[in-house]
């Protein structure tokens, strides 16, 4: 069959067949060279992070409570303020105490001079009893006396230092350098030692601490770490437990703490074990009976290898990225990967720091083909170095 062309058809034909002809070259470009990004993975040190709720407390809270017993008198303080140690607080009526103190002086000053008397009677015994003048009993009765009259000497010294600190009891003072809290009881309160009065508390809380539960199974996996949170060992390099915790507006509190204490046992009801943190408070932004978010480092992956997880493509043999080799041939790469960033992931298994991956454009790969390669304008893909179980 023979198809007549006329002038006017011609030019279009032609037209249509170099068309069609440029796309097919470009397909065929396309396929056999196909332009895609690749990117080196980076090596850096990664922290694993674990995220619990925690409690905090005052590093310390003291109980003030009355020694001795009498009526409040005064009170030296206002509540929520800062005190000094040794500031007095209250005052508990003294006047008993100090009669007390009063008659017991008077008893130490009686047997004062009584054992004077006997000291007399004892040295003028001697030369009488040397020259036969004084008898034998007569002599051991003047060295009872004296040895009597000292004994006496102490025990009422004794009862005075007994009696002047119980006086002393009744200016009650802090024990410490801290806040105080509000009073618990008013002026004019009968207050006893016997009941222990609790009068007010005061709290150090320019360090604070904060005490969370972990899962037996962190505890294990802490122990295959290089974050020891039980225990210093120093036949490997270990990092420091670092705890950063939240305000009570959620917000992230700039100074963090170190964990400092675990414990050993286990609860049987839970399967968690209490750890506890020291934190730096020295504007008092944290508040002590606070919940808060506690983050404590678990670990610190040394040199771990990350790629972008967009380059990873899943199968049912496993996980794999397309490697480009020196001639910009790609293969296909099986790999063990780990740990997970936002926008990333740690190889452990099957890829090397200075090889190149191929991130974008996987649609059109295939194991043994030759590549276009370009870099990213701008990689974002790595985050901080850090990682949230």
């Amino acid at each position: 069959m023979i198809v007549k062309l006329n002038n006017n058809t011609l030019p279009k034909v032609f037209i249509t067949l170099i068309c069609i002809i440029g796309l097919y070259s470009c397909s065929q470009k396309e396929e056999t060279h196909p332009i895609v990004i690749v990117e080196k993975p980076v090596k850096q040190d990664i922290e694993v992070f674990g995220e619990y709720v925690g409690q905090l407390t005052a590093r310390q809270k003291v109980e003030v409570r009355a020694r001795v017993d009498g009526f409040l008198e005064s009170m030296h303080f206002q509540e929520g303020k800062l005190v000094k140690e040794g500031d007095v607080l209250f005052t508990i009526e003294p006047s008993p105490y100090e009669a007390r103190v009063n008659r017991v002086k008077a008893q130490l000053a009686q047997a004062k001079a009584a054992a004077a008397k006997a000291k007399r009677d004892v040295d003028r015994l001697k030369p009488l009893y040397e020259q036969n003048a004084a008898s034998q009993l007569d002599l051991d009765n003047a060295i009872t006396s004296l040895e009597n009259e000292r004994a006496n000497i102490m025990m009422y010294e004794a009862e005075l230092s007994q009696a002047e600190l119980e006086l002393s009891f009744t200016k009650v003072k802090s024990p410490l350098t801290g806040y105080i809290g509000e009073r618990q009881v008013d002026i004019g309160t009968l207050v006893g030692s016997k009941g222990a009065s609790l009068l007010t508390s005061v709290f150090q809380t320019d360090t604070v601490f904060v005490h969370f539960h972990m899962t037996a199974l962190d505890y294990l996996n802490s122990q295959q770490s290089n974050v020891n949170l039980t225990k210093m060992d120093t036949t490997r390099r270990s990092f420091q437990p670092t705890v950063m915790v939240t305000k009570a507006d959620r917000s992230e509190y700039p100074l963090k703490g170190i964990v400092d204490f675990a414990n050993p046992q286990v609860d049987s009801k839970t399967g968690t074990f209490t750890l506890r943190a020291e934190i730096p408070n020295p504007n008092r932004e944290l508040l002590p009976g606070q919940f808060t978010r506690v983050k404590v480092l678990l670990n610190v992956i040394e040199n771990a290898v990350l790629i972008p997880k967009k380059s990873i493509i899943i199968e049912k043999g496993g996980e794999f990225v397309f490697v480009m080799r020196s001639d910009s041939i790609v293969e296909k790469r099986f790999i063990q990967t780990g740990d997970e960033l936002k926008s990333s992931v740690v190889v452990n298994r099957g890829l090397l720091s200075w090889e190149k991956v191929v991130t974008e454009g996987l649609q059109k790969l295939q194991h043994g083909i030759k590549i276009i390669p370009t870099t990213p304008t701008d990689s974002i893909w790595i985050n901080k170095p850090k990682l949230e179980d």
